[in-house]
């Protein structure tokens, strides 16, 4: 199957046109006139995962590998190695980024991942009515990621009517979200002091743990393709111990 193919079934089920104005989705290695008989999906890519893949295959990640203009590739830094090594196996790279977060990966994280099969979307926002205390929705949490620990702004308010829940970091909408509780990733110190005087409990999920179902949720769309697609675990830079 050609690369221009995959990339225009990718466009139409999630348009790269969505995408961010600062984000970098879409084809940033390879030709659009390639054959491409195998795929690997991965929230991101590592020197593993590159060292393993087979030449003239596809990598599909949720993170793009370049974000910042590369002016050169000289040297053995992030991510310049990485695209060298890919260049010399012949790998082509497409990224979902932002474009999937508002087509797909918020929702499925919601529904297939938390459980919670009622609830409405505003385009990077999933809100959920719900009705359960903070210690019983955090217990919930815990399960369904199995996770151990989670770090917490709690305001005091013990009643959870209405959830608010945005993978990676969401810290940038804490202002003016109408909800009891917000789950997200990358809270900064300054936003968490904002949520406490909005009466807005804050629970922090990993920027790795809640992103983490990118690939298993794209196989399925991939499904009725003609080709192979195999989902590959990336490394958590972050370690808890």
């Amino acid at each position: 199957m050609k690369l221009i193919e995959i990339y225009n079934f990718l466009d139409s089920i999630s348009p790269f046109c969505t995408q961010e104005s600062w984000d970098n989705s879409g084809l940033l290695l390879g030709n659009l006139d390639d054959e491409i008989s195998k795929v690997y999906l991965s929230l991101d890519l590592d020197e593993n995962l590159i060292k393993e893949a087979e030449e003239n295959s596809l990598f599909i990640t949720h993170h793009p590998l370049i974000f910042k203009a590369l002016k050169d590739l000289a040297g053995e830094s992030y991510p310049k190695a990485f695209v060298k090594e890919m260049i010399k196996k012949n790998l082509s790279l497409i990224a979902l980024h932002t474009n999937y977060d508002l087509s797909h990966l918020n929702a499925y994280f919601v529904r297939e991942i938390l459980g919670f099969k009622r609830f409405t979307q505003d385009k990077f926002l999933i809100f959920v009515d719900v009705d359960m205390s903070f210690e019983m929705l955090c217990e919930h949490i815990k399960r369904s990621l199995n996770l151990e620990l989670l770090k917490i702004s709690f305001c005091g308010k013990q009643k959870l009517k209405k959830l608010a829940v945005c993978t990676g970091s969401g810290g940038d909408f804490i202002s003016g979200l109408k909800a009891d509780c917000f789950l997200s990733a990358d809270f900064k110190y300054h936003q968490a002091l904002e949520a406490l005087s909005n009466d807005l409990s804050l629970i922090e999920l990993g920027h790795f743990e809640s992103e983490r179902y990118f690939a298993q949720s794209l196989a399925k769309d991939l499904q009725n393709l003609p080709l192979k697609a195999i989902i590959k675990v990336s490394k958590n830079p972050f370690q808890y111990f």
